[in-house]
């Protein structure tokens, strides 16, 4: 053949120097869509031989030979695929954005079915070379008879020569110059860990090899680099929990074994396949660690995708390949498309459809595993309300009683006492005082400790108008109540009112005398729920609200405790004030202490008040 020179043609506007620079958003990209050039080469010579398109006898050990050559500043990418002729090569190189995958699945459609594994679609991953590179040199011979070597030689202008070729086996080599801003791409284990990353599934064997390092007579053959068949492409019935377990351990380098997983493995009406794993946590705040890897046919795209995997789900970890999705040029962002919702969607039904599976087949394992998803399931029901009402009936509480229980459970266990209200703890050491009465009481209260308990209960009351949830240190009064004593006269309460007032001031909003149950108990502090969720919110922002919002506390006086008897007999002679005001403060901060922790001041009062009644008592 005679040499040819000419210029690239581009269908719109002058955007090779855009290819070159701007196209994709990592420079290391153009290796996974070199490698993916080469699997699509590979993958349409099975696909011609299987409907007799390609006749020869000759059996093929299908690959994919990444060389590095760093003495000549070389990287080359080799597959034993379907080659081109020269026309093909001006056709479907020198014409940028003429996808050669797209007229091959255009004019084989009929033949292929359903399967659909040819990854190019744009024409323009080729170009992504010049990325790393200052020239660019295609050797490629076609499958078909009487075919010849061709020679393609670029130096990254829109220049171009042709010319014969030297390569004796169908297929295609793309060299790569590597210029001086990328010799990185020179370095083997550099080279390593970018297919590790973006091909480490891809379909045909890939192989890395050093032309520069000496060859050892007893060196054993070369292995693939890549897993050709991952766990996801098989169907679940054939997979074990031990194969499961090892490929997330694989995948995530995460030592321990996940809780649960679920395998998606859809045909119809789109095309998906992926695992996704519950992992085990050390603590709470792991969950924002999640990584969920989007594949399309087996080729990493990129991680954690919204469009795709809503976000709350990005608190898993798992692998999605969905060959249907509609990818930009660089096949690293999602194009909007009413299939992505469509995807999206049932992702999420399979996730609750597993999670309600659990629940209702083996909540003894389910109440097991709740610790490690509980902040997962809350966040997800914030963020969509579909999930919300997919898994509403599996949505637990474990209670101070050690118990699991749904909110409905826990309802109808406590109508008799309190209708409609939930009692909550959010920290079991300093609410212990008040979970030591709610079990005097023979009351439970559910556990909220996680630090989205405050938005999950707003929430759940908004779903639900009827439920109200209350922490154990507000509103607790009325259940503590002894219902037995009839009322008397407010003039003996009034009088508890106003010794109390006196003393304590307007350090508490507001005061009340009740009969309560445990004469043991003195007083208690009450926290007005919504002041406090106003604080609490106010903390979560930082202080940003433009307000203060205090958290108002109430006493409850109980006027059948004999330290709140005896202080009235003292109350009732003006020399006993001191001595009043004494005990009035000492039992309104031990009852504070069971509620919050005192500051430096007024546990330095608190100490020094002890110490002068201790004397008191001594004397």
């Amino acid at each position: 053949m005679s040499n040819k020179k000419g210029n690239i043609s581009i269908h719109t506007e002058n955007i090779f120097p855009i290819i070159k620079k701007w196209l994709y958003s990592d420079k290391d990209i153009f290796v996974r869509e070199l490698i993916s050039n080469g699997c699509d080469a590979v993958n349409k010579y099975k696909r011609l031989s299987s409907m007799g398109e390609i006749t020869s006898a000759e059996e093929k050990n299908f690959k994919i030979v990444v060389s590095v050559n760093k003495e000549k500043g070389i990287l080359s990418f080799t597959d034993n695929g379907i080659g081109m002729t020269e026309e093909e090569v001006e056709k479907y190189i020198t014409q940028i954005a003429f996808s050669g995958a797209e007229e091959f699945v255009e004019k084989y459609k009929d033949k292929m079915g359903e399967g659909n594994d040819i990854i190019g679609h744009f024409g323009l991953g080729f170009y992504s070379a010049f990325m790393g590179a200052d020239r660019v040199q295609i050797d490629t011979l076609s499958y078909k008879e009487e075919s010849k070597p061709v020679r393609w030689i670029c130096e990254g202008g829109t220049e171009y020569e042709i010319e014969a070729g030297d390569k004796t086996e169908s297929g295609t080599k793309i060299t790569l110059y590597i210029n001086e801003d990328s010799k990185e791409f020179l370095d083997q284990y550099k080279v390593r860990e970018i297919i590790a990353k973006y091909c480490a599934f891809m379909p045909v064997e890939i192989f890395l090899e050093d032309e520069n390092a000496e060859k050892k007579e007893d060196e054993k053959a070369p292995e693939a680099i890549n897993d050709t068949n991952p766990l996801w492409q098989k169907k679940p019935s054939e997979c074990t929990d031990e194969e499961y377990k090892a490929f997330y351990k694989k995948v995530f380098n995460d030592y321990q074994d996940p809780l649960f997983w679920i395998h998606l493995n859809v045909d119809y009406p789109f095309n998906l396949k992926g695992i996704l794993y519950f992992p085990k946590l050390k603590d709470e705040f792991q969950l924002v660690e999640g990584e969920v890897k989007l594949f399309n046919n087996q080729v990493f795209v990129a991680n954690n995708i919204k469009e795709v995997i809503p976000e709350f789900l990005l608190l898993l970890k798992g692998v999605i390949d969905c060959p249907d999705l509609p990818l930009n040029v660089s096949r690293s962002f999602l194009q909007n498309d009413k299939d992505v919702s469509r995807i999206s969607k049932h992702i999420v039904k399979k996730v609750s459809d597993k999670l309600n599976s659990i629940f209702n087949l083996d909540r003894e394992k389910y109440n097991e595993f709740w610790d490690d998803i509980q902040i997962f399931i809350k966040y997800g029901c914030l963020k969509d309300e579909n999930f919300y009402d997919k898994i509403k009936e599996s949505i637990i509480f474990k209670t101070i009683n050690e118990e699991n229980v749904t909110l409905k459970e826990y309802l109808e266990k406590a109508k008799e006492k309190h209708e409609n209200k939930v009692f909550y703890v959010s920290d079991l050491e300093k609410q212990a005082q008040y979970i030591k009465l709610f079990k005097e009481y023979e009351l439970d209260a559910i556990i909220l400790n996680t630090p989205i308990d405050n938005n999950f209960i707003s929430f759940l009351e908004y779903k639900d108008n009827g439920v109200k949830f209350t922490r154990a240190d507000s509103g607790i009064a009325d259940v503590l109540k002894d219902k037995d004593v009839k009322e008397e006269d407010n003039t003996e309460k009034d009088k508890i009112i106003q010794v109390f007032k006196e003393v304590i001031g307007d350090k508490m909003k507001n005061y009340s005398v009740e009969s309560l149950k445990n004469e043991k108990t003195s007083v208690v502090i009450l926290v007005s729920e919504e002041s406090r969720r106003m604080a609490e919110m106010q903390a979560q922002f930082g202080g940003g609200m433009g307000m203060a919002f205090p958290e108002e506390r109430s006493l409850v006086i109980n006027d059948k405790n004999p330290i709140i008897k005896k202080l009235m007999e003292l109350s009732s002679d003006k020399a006993n004030k001191e001595k009043v005001q004494l005990i009035c403060n000492q039992v309104v901060d031990l009852a504070l202490i069971g509620n919050k922790a005192l500051n430096a001041e007024e546990l330095d009062v608190f100490i020094k008040r002890t110490n002068e009644l201790m004397m008191e008592v001594l004397l």
